[in-house]
């Protein structure tokens, strides 16, 4: 039967009930017990609800499979038992419809845990049928786009969403029970974008008459909470960046971001690995989990090297070697890496190791001591000012955070910033602004601090061996249907 004939017919029976005097969508329900509760709950009554997901008539019984949150129950209806117009009205059911039934809890011959119905009540009609094939489902963004159809009809959308809260709510406990730090809201509208690089989604206030922007991370007003006395502070929010996607990008995404007084970037280090194998045994019972085939091991120590080795390694060209920006780009070049007109010799070496020496780093693994110019928040290296005291976290050869060692200093930060400026005027519309505001906190003193900024959904994605990072998003960002605009 066609969909609109299927949809007809639901109708229909809409209205038949609605002709009975009852209501299709009651605003209150009676449930007692959740299904899982109830199929432990042998011989005694129970009142159970959920969406009819399977239906069985043969002729004065009927079975049917309804299921809630935690799990599907078999149901048992008879004539019998229900006698004339409240069996009969079984015919104004479908799949889909959500139903609320009370009775005894037996087992058939066939050893399935049931319910003896002696009565149930309608608490919503549905109107549009479930499709038949999902699992087979070809287009991948029809999913995403009907999430809620996804959730139905395939429960690993569902598991996974739940092992989300799970790992965050994990996350939460270690950072305060286990660390003393507090968890703060900063804003997510901010006059002026900084933190990072990356471009915002642009609003306009119209009470203030003000543009403002998504924020592209929270770190700056961290630091104002570092500088106003707090030592310890992190933030688990969403965060914007008008940049594209794929399977390991999405604009809006949750991001963790710390802040912790008298620390520096490897104490983070320290934390990181212990947060997450922390996650992993709480979670999933195991710091061995599978992503895509391959075993990741969360237990610490995680592996420690620097950039340089990296890039000595995979491209025969020691770093020290490049010292200018003719050098950088020529290497590039040989190494046919695109790089931009903007770019610094310190950001095209970066752009040639992202491209060239990443993909091997399966296991948890810290890259430390970044090019200077890349990192204007950070703290120079003593021994080495064109590195600064960074380092980004690869797992499954993707990047999964940045953290360094605070730039506390308010003379060096404006300097850095205003050699951001000038990469905005050469083209570089990701260059960091200056931000005059948290130049002036800093002049109050601010201790040395380090923080760390991982991306939540693309650990999530790893954790939970997803293949994209929509998977770990209840609903991932994707271009109007053309069908509905």
């Amino acid at each position: 039967m066609a969909f609109q004939d299927l949809q007809k017919e639901r109708l229909k029976k809409l209205k038949n009930i609605q002709n009975l005097g009852i209501n299709p969508y009651p605003a209150k329900a009676s449930r007692k017990h959740e299904i899982s509760i109830a199929r432990k709950m042998m011989g005694k009554k129970v009142m159970v609800a959920g969406r009819i997901r399977s239906s069985r008539p043969h002729g004065k019984i009927t079975f049917a499979d309804i299921e809630d949150a935690t799990g599907k129950i078999q149901l048992f209806f008879s004539q019998e038992e229900l006698k004339g117009e409240k069996y009969e009205f079984l015919n104004n059911l479908d799949l889909g419809d959500f139903l609320e039934s009370y009775g005894e809890v037996f087992k058939t011959q066939a050893g399935e845990i049931t319910i003896r119905v002696a009565g149930y009540n309608l608490l919503s009609k549905s109107l549009r049928p479930l499709p038949s094939s999902w699992y087979g489902l070809k287009d991948i963004e029809e999913r995403y786009r009907k999430r809620y159809v996804d959730m139905i009809m395939n429960p690993e959308v569902k598991e996974i969403l739940e092992k989300r809260s799970q790992i965050i709510f994990k996350i939460r406990d270690f950072l305060i029970n286990k660390k003393g730090y507090f968890e703060v809201e900063n804003p997510v509208l901010q006059p002026i974008y900084g933190g990072t690089r990356a471009r915002p989604f642009k609003t306009y206030h119209n009470s203030l008459d003000q543009t403002f922007y998504l924020r592209i991370s929270s770190e700056l007003y961290l630091k104002k909470l570092i500088v106003g006395g707090f030592e310890k502070v992190f933030e688990i929010g969403h965060t914007f960046r008008n940049e594209g996607m794929d399977k390991n990008h999405n604009p809006e995404f949750t991001m963790l971001e710390t802040m912790e007084a008298y620390a520096d970037y490897l104490d983070n280090m320290n934390l990181i690995e212990e947060m997450f194998e922390y996650v992993a045994k709480e979670v999933f019972g195991s710091t061995k989990l599978t992503f895509q085939g391959k075993i990741i091991d969360y237990k610490k120590p995680w592996t420690r090297v620097s950039l340089t080795e990296l890039f000595k390694k995979h491209t025969n060209v020691s770093l020290h070697e490049i010292d200018s920006l003719e050098k950088a780009s020529d290497l590039a070049k040989k190494l046919g890496v695109e790089i931009k007109d903007y770019m610094t010799d310190g950001e095209i070496l970066l752009e040639i190791f992202e491209k060239k020496c990443t993909d091997q780093l399966i296991q948890p693994t810290f890259v430390y001591d970044y090019p200077a110019d890349f990192y204007p928040l950070a703290k120079r290296k003593t021994d080495n000012p064109r590195l600064v005291e960074s380092f980004d976290i690869y797992v499954a050869g993707m990047e999964m955070g940045t953290n360094y060692s605070e730039q506390n200093d308010p003379q060096e930060l404006r300097k850095a910033w205003v050699a951001e400026k000038q990469k905005a005027k050469k083209g570089n519309l990701e260059a960091q602004k200056i931000d005059e505001d948290f130049l002036e906190s800093l002049e109050y003193g601010m201790p040395p601090t380090s923080g760390i900024g991982p991306g939540l959904d693309r650990w999530l994605m790893v954790m939970t061996d997803s293949p994209s990072i929509a998977d770990v998003i209840p609903f991932p960002m994707l271009r109007s249907d053309k069908r509905k605009r």
